[in-house]
């Protein structure tokens, strides 16, 4: 009877959801990564788009096309043309990033 209990807890434990660094299901279909996976590179808003799109050209010459995170959007601050600002690239798609942080002029 011990045996049966011991094995039926493993096999429970077993079939448990892992869980990424930012605690959601690895099994649920997408890649989640936290800001603090993301390539932190700087550059310049050379563009705004419709959609809150912007386009930015980092220090290194790339473009990269990258939109606000939350807290920005949550806090509303506003970014123009010509800011100095951090993006947050991923390393799976280099050509599409996240502002993170816009520098005091």
């Amino acid at each position: 009877m011990a045996a049966a209990r011991v094995a039926a807890a493993i096999l429970v434990f077993h079939h448990q959801p892992e869980l990424s660094s930012s605690g959601r299901n690895k099994g649920s279909g997408g890649i989640y990564l936290s800001k603090e996976d993301l390539a932190k590179l700087e550059g310049k808003i050379t563009e705004a788009r419709g959609g809150g799109n912007y386009i930015i050209t980092l220090e290194n010459g790339m473009t990269v096309s990258a939109r606000l995170c939350g807290k920005m959007q949550r806090f509303k601050i506003r970014v123009i043309v010509g800011d100095r600002v951090t993006v947050g690239v991923s390393p799976y798609d280099p050509t599409h990033g996240l502002i993170l942080h816009r520098h005091k002029v």
